[in-house]
């Protein structure tokens, strides 16, 4: 059967539009705020998140207006597009819209579709953290997998109080069932429910030498034991 599915969400942004297109148009900018390495170049953004290395076609590029890409169907008919609207307001403030729209195939859509939309929700919401805080700035990802977890109730308690300790002047600025955000004067940490059961990690860093090595350490000290 498969679902077929369009979001779109407005937000209004404290900084100007060509700080608001570097972030949605750029390698750079991608990389502060989505996840893993990004690359736009040559009509293509390309990704590369752990073993998961797409590439989507750019559709359109307005620059400082209007810029969109797809990854093109596959012959099950599964797709993924992204589309960011850019107008500009008074005083140095900016209104995105984001639209993202796509189809996934088969009868077991739902979970897929669930884990989808809660880990756009936690990107959508580091989009407006990056540019409300952040933006101008590049950042370093890093992403770790960590353990495979069967109780994810007793995973995020263990977190929780991980990260306490570990980053004890953080803001969460974002939580659901499948993801937890913080942000700190040097970076932006999110945790998530992987959809086939790992815990992943999946910063934004612009200032420190932490690195991927640390963080797979946190993780595997503070969840190494998890059922």
């Amino acid at each position: 059967m498969g679902h077929e599915f369009t979001s779109t969400d407005d937000i209004e942004v404290p900084a100007s539009v060509e700080d608001v297109w570097t972030a949605i148009a750029t390698g750079p900018g991608i990389d502060s705020w989505f996840m893993g390495r990004n690359e736009v170049a040559n009509g293509q953004v390309k990704m590369a998140f752990g073993g998961y290395e797409p590439t989507s076609e750019i559709t359109a590029s307005d620059p400082l207006r209007h810029f969109a890409y797809t990854s093109g169907k596959a012959p099950d008919g599964r797709f993924i597009a992204y589309e960011f609207l850019v107008e500009g307001l008074e005083h140095s403030s900016t209104v995105l819209r984001m639209v993202t729209s796509g189809f996934l195939p088969g009868d077991d859509w739902a979970d897929e579709f669930e884990a989808m939309t809660l880990g756009g929700a936690l990107f959508r919401r580091t989009l407006l953290e990056y540019l409300s805080h952040f933006a101008g700035r590049t950042a370093r990802p890093i992403t770790v997998f960590g353990p495979m977890i069967e109780n994810w109730d007793e995973a995020w308690k263990k977190l929780d109080e991980a990260i306490a300790a570990e980053l004890p002047d953080a803001v969460e600025f974002h939580r659901n069932a499948h993801t937890l955000a913080l942000r700190t004067d040097k970076g932006i940490y999110r945790f998530m429910r992987g959809f086939f059961g790992p815990v992943i990690a999946a910063h934004n860093v612009f200032e420190g030498d932490e690195s991927e090595q640390d963080w797979q350490n946190f993780l595997d000290t503070t969840l190494g034991e998890q059922k």
